[in-house]
């Protein structure tokens, strides 16, 4: 796999910071009482997405970035039940729901890709290896969206 030459780059982390914006627009309009609560734990889970994305790739090996993508994974599905949770006490309408939701889907399907090909190309011998910069991406697989 083709690494690029910034975290920046990649489509998942694009997608990332892309949906940590929309969840701090649309927390916004959560109830002001939440601001330490829920609204904080949201918005830490959205920021952390991207972040580990960014210092996984920062890493020396596959097995790190991976180690870092499954974090970042993690804080994705701890924002979903977050988000699923304010929906539920109607401090956020379906829609907005849904539309978060849909982001955090996509984000997670690159996730899982890039996971996945990071697997592919680990060394039987060794997952411990540098990361292979003379692959080659093939954009027919969708595990392939790894950069812009």
């Amino acid at each position: 796999m083709a690494r690029p030459k910034s975290y920046r780059e990649l489509i998942v982390w694009q997608k990332a910071m892309a949906l940590a914006r929309q969840v701090y627009i649309l927390s916004e309009a959560l109830p002001k009482q939440e601001a330490y609560g829920l609204v904080s734990q949201i918005r830490r889970a959205a920021v952390s997405v991207a972040s580990n994305i960014a210092e996984g790739y920062g890493r020396l090996t596959d097995l790190q970035f991976r180690h870092f993508l499954g974090n970042a994974r993690g804080s994705l599905y701890e924002m979903q039940t977050q988000l699923e949770l304010a929906a539920s006490l109607n401090f956020l309408d379906k829609e907005t729901e849904r539309q978060l939701m849909d982001q955090a889907s996509e984000v997670a399907r690159l996730i899982n890709g890039l996971l996945a090909k990071l697997r592919q190309t680990a060394s039987p011998a060794s997952t411990a290896k540098p990361i292979n910069p003379a692959s080659t991406a093939n954009p027919a697989n969708p595990a392939d969206t790894y950069v812009s």
